[in-house]
């Protein structure tokens, strides 16, 4: 009867990194065919998807490339979303207007989206210089994005302008353009009034 000859310990350490290698590829191989399917991904809030990107780390340019341009997706429509709706809206209804009946809330509201709105669209600027396209595309949106800063307050104390409300649809607007001009389409997620606390004090 013939007994098995032993491997020699250079040939087990041979299988044991092919091995691992063939385990590496099978394991990015999902990874890759599942941006095929993306459209397909599941219906979550803006902000939760938001946290959800932040959360990947990528391990290689392309990789980072793309995720920058996931999150300054994400961050732009969170910013549009929430000027249309807490600020646009009800400009345009006249409840910001001295005597105008819930103006005490939409104020309130509307001072919220205001530091919700500079927060996201100064995220969503961050995240595009991850993407040399994306970035040229946004450089000279930078003032514009920090001239919001101050105009939560004004909003909260009833000394905002037409011009100040304004202001924000034309920010979010040539946000979007940027990102539309650069491949990345940005399309509006409007936040609830509680998103807009969490990430405001976030």
């Amino acid at each position: 009867m013939s007994l098995a000859r032993p491997i020699p310990l250079g040939a087990r350490i041979r299988t044991s990194v092919v091995a691992a290698t063939m385990a590496g590829v099978l394991l990015v191989l999902p990874a890759c065919s599942s941006n095929k399917s993306s459209s397909a991904s599941a219906n979550v809030t803006g902000a939760a998807a938001a946290a959800a990107a932040a959360a990947v780390s990528p391990t290689g340019s392309a990789d980072r490339i793309k995720l920058a341009k996931t999150r300054f997706v994400l961050n732009a429509g969170l910013a549009a979303g929430a000027t249309y709706q807490w600020i646009y809206k009800p400009f345009k209804a006249g409840t910001f207007k001295k005597g105008a009946k819930g103006r005490t809330a939409g104020l309130i509201k509307g001072a919220l989206a205001a530091a919700f709105t500079y927060n996201r669209a100064k995220a969503a600027l961050n995240d595009a210089k991850g993407d040399p396209t994306l970035s040229k595309a946004t450089t000279a949106l930078s003032n514009a994005v920090d001239g919001l800063k101050n105009l939560p307050s004004k909003i909260r104390n009833g000394s905002a302008s037409d011009a100040d409300f304004n202001q924000f649809s034309s920010v979010t607007d040539n946000i979007k353009n940027a990102g539309a001009s650069a491949g990345a389409p940005v399309t509006d997620q409007v936040p609830s009034a509680s998103q807009l606390t969490q990430m405001v004090n976030s």
